[in-house]
């Protein structure tokens, strides 16, 4: 193990480094935080609207794997983990609202003929859908790197692609399909087609080492927490403070420069000096610091992800209580007149928001922005951004997506959050790109980064990536 006198520096406050620091700390090293803005937790933080603590950012978490139950049972959580309600999401389609598939990976069905994906796709389609068992196994997995789009329309074809896993990767990772690179954001996913001997059998691999040998309702294979996600952000806090992890918000850091001791960290008038370094920033940001330090890092920096803005609606409106699109509802992108890429229907998808809000008042969350097209940065997709623009569309959205008509008269309470590149961005290429990064920073003594933008999308990935790398520094 590294020495225990060795201090350790963190830069970037968000969950991979505040957990990153609790890591170190527990080795016995002496940790600061630097984060530059006033609050902690990142893309797992929290507002209040009309009375309510709400997630303003993440809600849930994948329970495909255990790391995030792991860590909240170390800080206490553990009977604070709850499902959410029976129900399931739906998706909007320019035909009207269906019912998402019982199993499946990203909106790619376990089975071709099940009711909801034969109502969803047509005969003919999930026909096409079903050859995906007689193709062979190579078809699709041979290329070193392919997209998701890609993968889908080769075994399953165009409808799947688009009346299911467009709105389902639009509703998650904010972006084209064919943008995105499939071993990213469905890690195994690839590899189970080899193993299974066809996508469907690999969807269902997948799903049945989720939720065991029950069939569970499209969104079931998560978790979330009482209270919400925002309360690991607090239990970490107090956490790190009781280990005398030093955490310092509205601290930038501005250069980093090797020492003959290790790192030292330039923010603002100070410096700090530390035999370990932990980069939990945005990628931009953590290449753009590191590369005057690491000059093989120049002209490596990943592409910026998406810009979203999320609208939170608390509105007094008994004719939700009946929960018409059960969890929520994602949105095909070809569909017209719905600006919306999603709308999560929190207090149908939560019991205990649903206690806290009281009879008849609801919580919706509308989230707008999604890269588009068939290359990284082509372009805005004509979301609006103004508060008041995105305030318009998310009553009109939500009165189309619910078939109820939601009026500004029935708000009692909204808010308008941005995360401006915030969502990882796996891009195909991004995976090889952030090898190599890695690469080059695992060979720099006491170095290492973490974050979303290298463990792919999701808390699940985020803890065991950022606990796996830690242990690996400390090696």
């Amino acid at each position: 193990m590294g020495s225990s006198l060795k201090p350790a520096v963190v830069l970037g406050g968000g969950i991979s480094g505040l957990l990153a620091a609790r890591e170190l700390a527990t080795a016995g090293h002496t940790v600061t935080v630097l984060e530059a803005t006033a609050t902690w937790g990142g893309c797992v933080g929290l507002h209040e609207v009309a009375g309510l603590t709400l997630d303003s950012g993440a809600e849930s978490f994948a329970t495909r794997s255990t790391a995030v139950a792991e860590l909240a049972a170390e800080l206490g959580l553990a009977g604070k983990i709850v499902a959410p309600r029976p129900g399931g999401a739906w998706v909007q389609l320019p035909d009207g609202p269906r019912e998402l598939p019982k199993t499946g990976v990203l909106g790619i069905p376990a089975n071709p003929w099940d009711p909801e994906v034969r109502r969803s796709l047509g005969f003919v389609g999930s026909l096409r859908a079903s050859l995906d068992k007689y193709l062979p196994a190579r078809v699709g997995t041979s290329a070193d790197v392919t997209s998701v789009s890609a993968l889908v329309r080769a075994r399953m074809g165009r409808r799947v692609l688009e009346r299911l896993v467009a709105p389902v990767v639009g509703g998650v990772h904010s972006a084209d399909p064919g943008l995105l690179d499939v071993d990213m954001v469905a890690p195994g996913l690839r590899a189970g087609i080899r193993t299974h001997g066809s996508l469907a059998a690999a969807v269902a691999a997948q799903r049945h080492g989720a939720v065991g040998s029950s069939v569970a309702k499209a969104g079931s294979a998560v978790a979330g927490l009482e209270g919400g996600m925002h309360t690991l952000v607090s239990a970490l806090i107090n956490d790190l403070r009781e280990r005398g992890v030093t955490l310092l918000g509205g601290s930038t850091a501005r250069a980093v420069e090797r020492t003959a001791d290790g790192w030292r960290v330039t923010a603002g008038e100070a410096t700090y000096d530390g035999g370990l370094l932990v980069v939990a920033l945005p990628g931009p940001a953590a290449v753009g610091l590191l590369q005057e330090a690491v000059p093989a890092l120049a002209g490596r920096s990943p592409g910026q992800g998406p810009d979203v803005r999320l609208v939170t609606l608390v509105v007094d409106l008994p004719e939700l209580d009946r929960r018409p699109r059960g969890t929520g509802i994602l949105v095909a992108p070809q569909t017209p007149g719905i600006q919306a890429k999603a709308l999560t229907h929190a207090t149908a998808k939560w019991d205990w928001l649903a206690a806290a809000a009281g009879p008849g008042t609801h919580v919706l969350r509308l989230s707008y922005g999604r890269l588009e097209g068939s290359a990284v940065g082509s372009g805005a997709d004509g979301s609006p951004v103004a508060d008041s623009d995105l305030l318009t569309a998310a009553l009109r959205d939500a009165s189309t997506l619910l078939e109820v008509p939601v009026r500004e008269e029935d708000v009692v309470g909204w808010d308008v959050v941005r995360w401006q590149g915030a969502l990882p961005f796996a891009a195909v290429g991004h995976k090889a790109r952030v090898a190599g990064i890695r690469k080059l920073c695992s060979a720099e003594s006491g170095l290492c980064i973490v974050g979303g933008w290298v463990a792919g999308n999701g808390l699940a990935a985020v803890v065991f990536d950022t606990r796996k790398e830690v242990l690996s520094l400390l090696s």
